[in-house]
């Protein structure tokens, strides 16, 4: 079975759903925070840094962000693929993807398997999932 790798659109409408959450939970931690007398800013600035730096690391070694869920792709070990990154690895891709922007994606018609540059130096491949019942 030959292994399919996401288009471009669809890593881009994972990310922009990842993009919903994300803001969604800042404005529930932000609402939550806001029913406590006198939270620190301090508390309230290193909770917004925590979710934008957090969520997508460590959602991708446990499987998946709920936009891969939703549009059926998912972060794989490169050659592996039925192994999840580590977090270690998630990490990594993730600052670089941060770090470049769009730009990391400008290598991802160099090679069959779709890989941006965050996916090469990670170790990690995009993959449409297959059987969408299961996250193997």
């Amino acid at each position: 079975m030959n292994p399919q790798y996401p288009l471009l659109i669809d890593r881009v409408q994972s990310t922009f759903i990842d993009l919903l959450v994300i803001l969604s939970l800042t404005f529930l931690a932000g609402y939550i925070l806001d029913k406590f007398d006198n939270v620190p800013d301090g508390v309230r600035i290193a909770l917004f840094f925590g979710l934008w730096a957090v969520y997508e690391p460590v959602c991708t070694s446990m499987g998946s962000t709920l936009g891969n869920y939703i549009k059926g792709i998912r972060v794989r070990q490169h050659g592996h693929n039925y192994s999840k990154i580590n977090l270690l690895q998630s990490f990594i891709r993730y600052g670089l993807k941060a770090t470049l922007g769009w730009l990391s994606f400008i290598t991802m018609h160099t090679n069959k398997e779709r890989r941006a540059i965050h996916d090469l130096v990670a170790g990690s491949v995009m993959l449409k999932n297959e059987n969408p019942d299961s996250d193997h």
